[in-house]
């Protein structure tokens, strides 16, 4: 299982913590360290939409106006910050943000 998200991020932190305690390999990729490929990011895209940006962050709000304007894919280049995390692959299936439903589904196996 892989995690997409940012170091920084208390939420990727925690569900990091929550899979591994469960017995789950996790393997974490800090996407400002190591950026998505553009396959990699047109694959998410494809799976999450617009979903995959935050619209209500201060780091979305700091976009330049053509920024804002643009499609989920530039936006994320630019700023990997805007994406919504964690982004979790278990498999070939994809899970965005670690809410109730995305827990139960990856602690269910």
């Amino acid at each position: 299982m892989i995690i997409y998200g940012l170091n920084t991020c208390a939420v990727c932190q925690r569900a990091r913590k929550v899979l591994e305690a469960a017995g789950i390999d996790v393997s974490f990729r800090d996407i400002r360290a190591e950026p998505l490929s553009e396959a990699e990011l047109a694959e998410l895209i494809t799976e999450f939409g617009d979903r995959l940006v935050d619209r209500k962050s201060n780091d979305y709000r700091g976009l330049n106006d053509w920024l804002k304007h643009s499609e989920a894919e530039a936006q994320i280049a630019a700023k990997p910050k805007v994406m919504v995390r964690p982004v979790i692959r278990d498999g070939d299936k994809l899970y965005l943000g670690w809410d109730d439903a995305v827990q139960r589904d990856l602690l269910a196996g």
